[in-house]
């Protein structure tokens, strides 16, 4: 008798009343397929999901939404028992949905959450910002942060990653470099910094390739910091080339500290994080994923 892996999908609450989902989710629980669904309201709710899938004995844990919705799910799994562990699966049904993208998943929702069910379960690494923070995918900071952190709802809802563009060039009279130092495993800097990329994967804010040579599973993070002395062709990379108007300083390190005079925010995964000192260390294979084959991310 065949037997069918069994997952728990955790779904963004602003994704459950998605006609699309629902009709993946009939489609492949009439193949035999166990699907446990749950929807978050609060930020309390995801760790208590997970909690329950490790109950139910889950193959896999699915996070049906943006980068938000993956980073959150991703912490969670990464403290348990690697034992126990469920694998990650990615639906993604975020506006901009850097990580799924860049990782070479359907943006459909049938074969998205196919995928998340069947495909090899592929050790990545997750990376810890300070004390209790973490991201799978990256940490922005500078002007283009600030835009997409401060992107109204309703506007990203009705234009998607476009909506960062518009919301930049209104606001260009308050947008300002960040003056900081960085520092990791033979490389330091300090300056000026209109973009900071420090990359697992490769892009963010709605498609722009900051870190375009980022791997996931090779212990290491890149950094690409953004200088320049024009904001104006800076917002313009949001619909070009992120590298026209910039110069640019690289490096690829383990651990990376950023220290500032004034308070900074950096994105991680949709999330800020806002203070004067990040260290941020990468934490090698530290969940398994579910990725397409030939996964672009992967080494």
């Amino acid at each position: 008798m065949a037997t069918y892996p069994v997952s728990l999908v955790i779904l963004n609450g602003k994704s459950a009343e998605n006609e699309a989902v629902r009709n993946a989710v009939k489609v492949l629980r009439d193949e035999g397929y166990t699907l446990h669904i749950r929807v978050t309201w609060e930020k309390e709710d995801t760790p208590r999901y997970v909690d329950e899938a490790l109950a139910l004995g889950v193959d896999t844990v699915i996070a049906g939404g943006g980068d938000g919705t993956i980073n959150a799910i991703a912490t969670c799994l990464a403290k348990l028992d690697p034992g126990k562990r469920p694998a990650l699966g990615i639906l993604p049904l975020g506006t901009a949905n850097d990580f799924a993208t860049s990782a070479g998943i359907p943006l459909d929702a049938e074969p998205a959450l196919r995928l998340a069910i069947v495909a090899s379960a592929i050790d990545v690494d997750l990376i810890q910002v300070n004390h209790d923070a973490f991201f799978i995918n990256m940490a922005t900071g500078g002007f283009g942060t600030r835009i997409t952190t401060e992107t109204p709802e309703k506007m990203k809802s009705v234009l998607g990653s476009l909506s960062y563009f518009i919301h930049g060039l209104i606001s260009t009279d308050t947008l300002k470099p960040d003056r900081c130092e960085i520092h990791g495993d033979g490389f330091n800097w300090q300056g000026d910094a209109l973009v900071i990329g420090i990359g697992n994967g490769r892009q963010a804010g709605g498609g722009q390739q900051l870190c375009p040579d980022a791997l996931i599973n090779d212990g290491l993070l890149d950094l690409r910091i953004f200088t320049g002395e024009e904001l104006l062709p800076a917002l313009m990379t949001q619909l070009t080339d992120v590298s026209e108007f910039y110069d640019v300083t690289e490096a690829r390190s383990a651990w990376f500290s950023v220290t500032a005079p004034n308070e900074i925010t950096f994105n991680l995964d949709g999330e800020p994080l806002s203070g004067r000192e990040f260290h941020l260390e990468v934490h090698p294979h530290a969940l398994a994923c579910r990725l397409p084959p030939n996964c672009p991310l992967i080494k």
